[in-house]
């Protein structure tokens, strides 16, 4: 068996994947085996167990697929059908490839709704997204500027390859990955594209990776993008997989209020709650938030150290050493009723340890 990433292959058959489909819990399978699944009666998601709706829809993960037909092309079969819309658009676009075409574009995008639309309608989005996946700035904001005109265009851009190419300009660093990482914030917007972002097997760690080594503006971009894609509970437990929550952590110390909110998703589930234990300083930074930050970061710090102290005892004791009881006692008469809530369970937490 030959050694693909575990994201290639359908978690059923273990077998690299021809037509990789989303179900609504996020997970990706080929679609045959998933659909053999569904047909058997089962009402679950296959990796979670957790319930699925009623006939739940299959998403193709057109993304990954593109993946796996660069890295594998024998692998991928004929494409499936609801591609043949957005390749039919492609082949019929005009050769537009210079940079001054690209200039071009982007006074269409930024023109209004009507240009947006021109541009979508006449294929040249493709032209724009083999100019983003290179560095271009220009290409990158022309994207995230089509990106603006509703969710049909959203989903649409994903299905064309948007997301290979967001990834590879996040990879690039600076002001174009600022860029994507605004782009792939849009994209996200739209739930559909949360699974296929998210399932994407580059877009979490080169976030992830931006968060780390960026600049302020691309830390910031990274981080908002990460909020979107982490309302989905799959792509929670994906981005603590890459290593997300020590960069966070980071960010949040030099005060990203952001940061702090994502770090409120990742609480949301075990592995997240597990992994912030782990942070050196983590209780000192949520403190230091807490005592001093945006209304919206401190509900969310103190709703953050109330969940990791009740997952280690030890953090608790460090958060009463800090005064955290004395602050729940500031707290507990704020204006913003859900900040008074979280400091009066936080209260009650450190009173068990």
């Amino acid at each position: 068996m030959e050694a693909w990433p575990d994201d290639f292959r359908c978690p059923i058959t273990l077998e690299v994947m021809t037509d990789p489909v989303i179900l609504p819990s996020g997970h990706t399978f080929e679609r045959r085996s998933i659909q053999r699944w569904l047909d058997g009666g089962h009402l679950t998601c296959p990796v979670t167990n957790l319930p699925l709706p009623p006939s739940p829809p299959l998403i193709p993960n057109h993304a990954l697929r593109r993946l796996i037909a660069a890295v594998a092309p024998s692998a991928v079969a004929a494409p499936v059908p609801s591609e043949g819309p957005a390749q039919g658009r492609q082949e019929a676009a005009p050769a537009v490839q210079s940079s001054s075409s690209v200039a071009a574009l982007l006074r269409l995008a930024k023109s209004g709704a009507a240009g947006r639309r021109e541009v979508l309608e006449s294929g040249n989005a493709a032209v724009l997204l083999r100019h983003a996946a290179a560095g271009d700035e220009a290409a990158t904001r022309a994207l995230l500027l089509l990106t603006l005109d509703g969710d049909d265009a959203r989903v649409g851009l994903v299905a064309d390859g948007a997301v290979d190419a967001l990834s590879a300009a996040v990879r690039r660093g600076g002001a174009v990955a600022a860029l994507a990482a605004t782009a792939l914030t849009s994209l996200a917007t739209v739930d559909v594209n949360k699974c296929s972002i998210g399932a994407h097997p580059s877009v979490i760690p080169e976030l992830v990776g931006l968060l780390r080594r960026g600049g302020p503006r691309e830390r910031r971009e990274a981080a908002t993008a990460l909020y979107e894609l982490c309302k989905l509970p799959e792509n929670r437990r994906r981005a603590v997989r890459e290593g997300v929550a020590p960069a966070l952590a980071d960010f949040a110390a030099v005060g990203s209020a952001r940061a702090v909110e994502v770090l409120g998703l990742l609480a949301k589930c075990r592995e997240g709650r597990q992994e912030l234990c782990k942070i050196p300083g983590i209780v000192s930074v949520l403190s230091g938030v807490a005592g001093s930050g945006t209304s919206r970061a401190i509900e969310q710090a103190v709703l953050v150290l109330n969940w990791i102290c009740s997952e280690s005892n030890e953090l608790a004791l460090e958060a009463i050493k800090l005064g955290a009881f004395q602050l729940c006692e500031t707290l507990v008469n704020d204006d913003n009723c859900k900040i008074a809530k979280n400091a009066v369970e936080l209260a009650r937490t450190l009173e068990t340890a």
